[in-house]
């Protein structure tokens, strides 16, 4: 069904703004990359004129806040089978990028237009957040138009809502009054009624590769519990109160990589674990040499030992020692951060983010042979 756009000038009495058409579909795609939220979903714009592996190239290509891939191709003077079948093409093609070519095809884009920023910097300055360790979960693909035939609403619905393929098309229509110009967007396939974007494909390829030995570690210095200046000084990471932050640290394997983070702070040491994990009160550190219990030695902060918890409690509270030798590690006022730095609620975690990873490591002057490992 034909869709009708109207816009009325009401300062006296309604007066209908002409419908004009858009001087060039560049422009459209030029007011897209200035300001994304034109299309009425927050984007982060990962490229223009993307060129695929098939000699084609895509009109625009962004990522959402969940790290999913939308395609969005201008429909031009191209025919509904022409246009229908561009956009599946890209799908195609959109659907195998692994983790490492989304960044570099936002890679290239930063340098084309001379931003020195990586993608997860963008991303935390759209989203406020670091990207999803998986990226390229789900994909949709829209074709932008100022108007569509009765065949190609036809093509798209029946690939929409007959065969949950995520296609849609967003239209714009171009208004000028006096000096003025606007524009004004509706979609096909209203949100309720749309399709859910296309799972990606399967794979650890969608995630960043794992180097086997990094680790993130949470460091939670708080006053009346665990200090940072005993873990810098005696060479230890910890956590404890309560199974769901003492289990991911136990984990931690002998001789893994430990880039440790102080919440709302930043990055303050990378070592290497050099022991098992222990409970506070049977942890024993190397200091100065010598083999020392930890409870014996001058401490800053408390930690809680076998039965210390409220009355009934059956969970372990205790705080857990892991021994590590810090290749680099400075005190929290020197903590470093950047936006877009990977940070995680867990005590311990693979860490895959190599931006966090490079950039911690130039900053400490972090080398992959770290003393002790």
């Amino acid at each position: 069904m034909p869709l009708e756009f109207g816009l009325w000038r009401v300062d006296d009495k309604p007066v209908r703004v002409a419908t004009r058409a858009m001087p060039l579909e560049s422009r459209l795609e030029e007011l897209i990359e200035a300001d994304p939220g034109i299309l009425g979903t927050p984007l982060l714009l990962l490229g223009r004129q993307v060129p695929t592996a098939y000699g084609k190239v895509v009109d625009l290509l962004g990522m959402d806040a969940e790290g999913g891939l939308h395609v969005l191709e201008l429909k031009r003077d191209r025919t509904p089978r022409e246009v229908v079948a561009q956009v599946l093409d890209y799908g195609s093609w959109v659907q195998g990028l692994t983790n490492e070519q989304i960044r570099d095809i936002y890679g290239a884009y930063a340098r084309r237009r001379g931003l020195a920023e990586e993608l997860d910097e963008a991303f935390a300055l759209r989203f406020g957040g670091s990207p999803p360790e998986a990226l390229n979960s789900t994909h949709s693909l829209t074709v932008l138009a100022s108007e569509i035939d009765a065949a190609t609403e036809r093509i798209v619905g029946y690939l929409a809502s007959g065969f949950q393929v995520p296609v849609n098309v967003l239209f714009f229509r171009y208004f000028e009054d006096e000096e003025r110009s606007y524009l004004a967007r509706t979609w096909l396939i209203d949100d309720a009624e749309a399709t859910a974007p296309s799972a990606g494909s399967k794979g650890r390829a969608k995630q960043e590769p794992w180097s086997g030995t990094d680790w993130y570690v949470s460091f939670g210095d708080e006053p009346g519990g665990r200090s940072w200046d005993d873990a810098l000084r005696y060479g230890f990471v910890s956590a404890g109160s309560g199974e769901w932050f003492s289990r991911t640290i136990r984990s931690l394997p002998l001789r893994a990589r430990v880039f440790t983070h102080i919440p709302r702070t930043g990055y303050v040491g990378v070592g290497t674990v050099s022991g098992e994990p222990q409970p506070f009160e049977d942890a024993v550190l190397t200091v100065d040499g010598a083999r020392r219990r930890m409870a014996d030695l001058p401490l800053e902060g408390a930690y809680r030992v076998a039965g210390e918890g409220a009355p009934g409690e059956g969970e372990d509270r205790r705080e857990w020692i892991v021994p590590v030798t810090w290749g680099h590690a400075v005190p929290r006022e020197s903590a470093f951060w950047r936006t877009g730095f990977f940070a995680n609620q867990n005590s311990a975690c693979k860490l895959r983010a190599r931006f966090t990873i490079d950039e911690v490591s130039r900053h400490f002057g972090v080398v992959d042979d770290l003393e002790g490992a």
